[in-house]
């Protein structure tokens, strides 16, 4: 035998001969030098690389034992599922198949990632790589925020699972299974799985684990917590449990939140969190003392805006003489009518005078005026938002009923129940534009996009802007083109457009009520709609409303919920003034006077929230409010509440004693 063909004095087997018979190829093209001189008939029969190729190819039919994985890389997902389907070695192909997920998520691939760890040959683990798997696995569904993937993982996982690696991926390994659990919609599972990590890595930062625990325990509803109270026998869930229906009594100011934090220490003196608490009670205990004491509200009180002016004071207001953790002696609210001079010239007044906070102003142009300062030597909190393009100055909070607000949360409910194709309908103009760039970039996070846009005015034609929207009209045109062509009448049925999977309709309730039913007159009755607030009325109308049927829509919770006491002891003293757009704006004003006492808590503590009357309220590091609110259904014309979105968990990551990496296991792992 050639001893090209030699292994350590044995005969290759046919796979290990393959690669020797493919090199034939490039060494024919060596045979007219000198130094490759061979006999005439090697050459002669080396001289045809057919011949090669045909006998590499009667090796590969004629079965091989496996591939070289180890110098093998793949840059594809189906490179690397090709190779790993010729190996016959199952653990090999695996573990090739593992290790070259992880490479792919250190590379940000984690949609190639995915397709490995999704894929066919992966589904059965081998015993000894089940742990493995299932951290890749847990990391490309948190780093996509694929909840559907979570859900699937979630599935399999019990409380003490995270255990089961090597003890220096402990704590990355509780971490990504907390992660995963929230995102799956299980935030108690999550919860009790930072507890345990706590307990198994002495090494983790115990600050952190107790903020994202409580950031947790937040998000879990009353009735929820006070069942898994009575269920739990462990000391410190028991413990955290009691604290989060505790702090969770609605309507408790400061003092009375500090009180509970205090009493709970008192209860509780050998509990990890009594002994460090998490920085957000840390924070509310201490915040009873910087409370602003003189607080000027400026607002317009003539001219166009009047009626939200007077309707955010009213709520201001009343949220003040509700709120009995006032020190009414020490707190002075003095009202401005911001319309009665230049408000730049307003602010520079205030500033001479002993003002701890002002609320205001709600105009875009007054508000602009501020954003030119390069800062606010008075912290204001202001009824409005800058253009995003401005960067607001230090000093300046932002707080408002955006609809770019709304716009996101829509996108965030299409990408949570996998809706990426989407056809948009929305009234033309600024406030239109705004709504759709904040639509499109929020669902660009998720995967989704927007596949056709139709704009309108109050005036137009809604049958034809509808057909336009579905592709009914370019079907029509379709079928004339042929008729033109073939020269004969042909039977046509119009079609909408197939590749939409939801719509989002953006109109308010009149113009909303024409265009539902045109929906389902032009075949896309079986696409989901979704809406902002402005498609409802704030007002129970079930004759006119059933038009909306099937419609899903955010708004808020001074809207939607059933029970709001300040909503109805505000009814009772101003009749009319808390319903509709105005009540919406009422509830803002509500929230303003709760946020005037919250501003250090939201800037300090990241993942901080108040569960406000216009929804959840977060705050971005530019100090601008963010909300989220709740979900109905029009059914029957009337409003139903639905459940809602599990949360996300905040950008910061759980693992407290080890850096951030893209991949669940770095390189060398496996």
């Amino acid at each position: 035998m050639n001893p090209r063909l030699q292994k350590r004095g044995m005969a290759l087997t046919s796979c290990e001969l393959m690669p020797e018979l493919l090199n034939l190829v490039d060494f024919s093209t060596k045979l007219n030098h000198p130094e490759h001189a061979e006999p005439a008939m090697t050459n002669k029969r080396l001289a045809h690389p057919a011949v090669a190729g045909l006998l590499a190819a009667i090796l590969l039919t004629a079965g091989c034992a496996g591939v070289d994985l180890q110098s093998q890389i793949a840059n594809t997902p189906a490179q690397a599922l090709t190779l790993a389907s010729q190996e016959r070695d199952q653990d090999t192909a695996q573990r090739y198949l593992l290790r070259t997920a992880s490479r792919f998520q250190q590379q940000g691939d984690h949609q190639g990632a995915r397709k490995l760890l999704q894929s066919g040959q992966l589904t059965q683990a081998l015993p000894e790589l089940v742990n493995q798997k299932r951290l890749l696995a847990m990391n490309g569904a948190v780093a996509l925020k694929d909840r559907a993937w979570a859900q699937q993982i979630a599935a399999n996982i019990s409380t003490n699972r995270f255990m089961e690696v090597t003890p220096e991926l402990i704590n990355r390994a509780g971490s990504l299974q907390a992660q995963t659990l929230a995102l799956a919609g299980n935030p108690l599972e999550a919860v009790k799985t930072l507890i345990a990590l706590a307990q198994a890595d002495s090494s983790a930062n115990a600050q952190l684990l107790h903020d994202r625990i409580w950031t947790l325990l937040k998000t879990v509803g009353n009735t929820q917590l006070n069942s898994a109270d009575s269920r739990e026998i462990g000391y410190e869930a028991q413990g955290w449990l009691e604290l989060a229906t505790q702090m969770g009594s609605p309507g408790a100011g400061f003092d009375e939140q500090g009180q509970t934090v205090r009493r709970w220490q008192s209860n509780w003196p050998g509990h990890p969190a009594a002994q460090l608490l998490p920085a957000e009670l840390k924070l509310i205990a201490s915040l009873a003392a910087s409370r602003p004491e003189q607080i000027v509200l400026a607002l317009p009180l003539d001219g166009p805006l009047t009626a939200a002016g007077r309707a955010i004071r009213d709520g201001f207001l009343a949220a003040y003489f509700s709120d009995m953790s006032v020190d009414r002696k020490a707190t002075r609210i003095r009202i401005v009518n911001s319309k009665r001079r230049p408000f730049r010239e307003l602010y520079q007044e205030l500033t001479k005078q002993p003002v701890d906070l002002l609320v205001g102003p709600l105009d875009k142009g007054a508000l602009a005026e501020l954003g030119k300062l390069p800062s606010l030597p008075l912290r204001t909190l202001a009824l409005n938002y800058l253009p995003p393009s401005v960067s607001a100055p230090a000093g300046l909070y932002q707080f408002g009923l955006s609809a770019e607000d709304e716009a996101r949360q829509i996108a965030d409910r299409l990408g949570a129940e996998g809706l990426k194709r989407v056809l948009v309908i929305i009234p033309s103009g600024e406030w239109g534009d705004r709504v759709e760039i904040a639509l499109i970039e929020q669902m660009a996070e998720h995967g989704g996009r927007i596949i056709g846009t139709q704009r309108f005015f109050r005036e137009d034609n809604l049958r034809a802007v509808t057909a336009d929207l579905l592709g009914i009209n370019a079907s029509r045109d379709r079928a004339i083109d042929v008729e033109r062509t073939i020269g004969l009448n042909i039977e046509f049925e119009a079609r909408r457009r197939q590749d939409a999977q939801a719509i989002v309709m953006v109109a308010e309730p009149d113009t909303a009520r024409q265009l539902n039913p045109l929906f389902a007159f032009y075949f896309a009755g079986d696409l989901p709609v979704y809406a902002p607030s402005i498609v409802y009325a704030g007002i129970t109308a079930p004759g006119r409303d059933r038009d909306l049927n099937g419609v899903i829509f955010t708004d808020i919770p001074w809207v939607l919920d059933e029970k709001n006491p300040l909503r109805d002891e505000a009814s009772s003293q101003l009749p009319g003034a808390t319903r509709g757009q105005l009540g919406r704006l009422f509830a803002m004003g509500a929230d303003a006077w709760h946020l005037s006492k919250r501003l250090p808590l939201l800037r300090q503590v990241p993942g901080a929230t108040m569960d406000g009357q216009t929804g959840i309220l977060t705050m971005t590091p530019s100090g601008s409010i963010r909300r989220y609110q709740r979900w109905a259904r029009f059914s029957s014309g009337n409003v139903e509440l639905l459940p809602a979105i599990p949360a996300s968990l905040p950008e910061a990551d759980i693992n407290a004693s080890q850096p951030q990496t893209k991949s669940a296991i770095a390189g060398g792992a496996f």
